[in-house]
């Protein structure tokens, strides 16, 4: 007994690695979206807030301390009847600024270390590898207080507390991205050529670290921005007076125990949100730039 099937309605069911890599590139696709939305919402906020607002961000009204969220006041006050929608605005834009400026010169200083190890090879690699494991072996924080304690409260010793404690890792990330292209047969041909050391690490070498090192640079922007706030957090960054997250969630801490959730929920959210925004970007930009995690996200 012979049964009649329409074959044009006959589709040949979709192989499973293709629709999990259909899958995979729907939440590649979103995580790229919601981070980027995140990040412009964060800069739009830090540059439009401030002066369309116009508004003291240091003013005090005692009358109006510790009020909860509510249309005057979206965040509420904090224990001194200060904006805290405004005061975490200006925290972020100190926040922002010292992990950008950290994480770049962090990544200046960790290129020239590890291309410069990679570059030479030999004793001056080995003496520097070893002068990064040691560094390491310190905790960034413990570091880091010592460095920021050398020098009054201020923004500028806690950049150069963060860029000198996180160029570690990038200086081992370049060494071994140069180790690996000093093997490709351009630079063999560059030297059979008669280029000198110099020329092939300028020439060849570090055009092929800088995705690298661009991306160590991102990732490190939500890295400095937690060590800054750790360090105002314990009184030791930034002045009590100047607005950051740190001082912020610190200062709220009384409030907390009193029951005020306010004053040290937002200026947590002000510094969660945008570090998983800028990590998102960084691990879509990741996945871009290393051919391998690119050929599985394909499947």
């Amino acid at each position: 007994m012979t049964t009649d099937v329409d074959t044009a309605d006959v589709r040949p069911a979709a192989p499973a690695w293709r629709a999990h890599g259909n899958a995979r590139r729907s939440t590649h696709v979103l995580r790229l979206r919601v981070s980027g939305v995140l990040v412009a919402v964060t800069v739009l906020a830090v540059l439009l807030v401030p002066p369309l607002t116009q508004l003291d961000q240091q003013a005090v009204d005692l009358a109006a301390k510790l009020r909860p969220p509510s249309w005057a006041h979206p965040f509420g006050t904090d224990d001194v009847g200060r904006d805290l929608l405004l005061r975490c605005v200006y925290g972020l834009r100190v926040s922002l600024l010292v992990g950008v400026v950290a994480a770049l010169t962090a990544t200046v200083i960790g290129t020239a270390v590890g291309a410069t190890a990679g570059a030479l090879g030999g004793c001056a690699d080995r003496t520097v590898m070893r002068l990064v494991d040691t560094l390491s072996s310190v905790p960034h924080l413990l570091l880091g207080i010592f460095i920021v304690a050398m020098f009054r409260p201020g923004v500028w010793p806690v950049v150069v507390s963060v860029a000198l404690t996180h160029w570690l890792s990038t200086a081992r990330i370049v060494r071994a991205e140069v180790l690996s292209l000093r093997s490709r047969p351009f630079v063999d041909a560059a030297v059979s050529g008669g280029a000198s050391r110099w020329r092939v690490t300028v020439r060849h070498l570090l055009p092929g670290v800088l995705p690298q090192a661009g991306l160590a640079a991102v990732l490190m922007v939500p890295h400095a921005m937690w060590h800054e706030s750790a360090l105002s957090f314990l009184g030791l960054g930034l002045p009590t007076h100047t607005a950051s997250l740190g001082t912020l969630i610190q200062g709220a801490r009384g409030s907390l125990l009193a029951g005020q959730w306010w004053p040290t929920l937002f200026p947590g959210l002000f510094l969660i949100i945008p570090t998983l925004a800028v990590a998102g970007l960084a691990g879509v930009w990741r996945e871009r730039i290393n051919p391998r995690r690119r050929s599985e996200l394909m499947l």
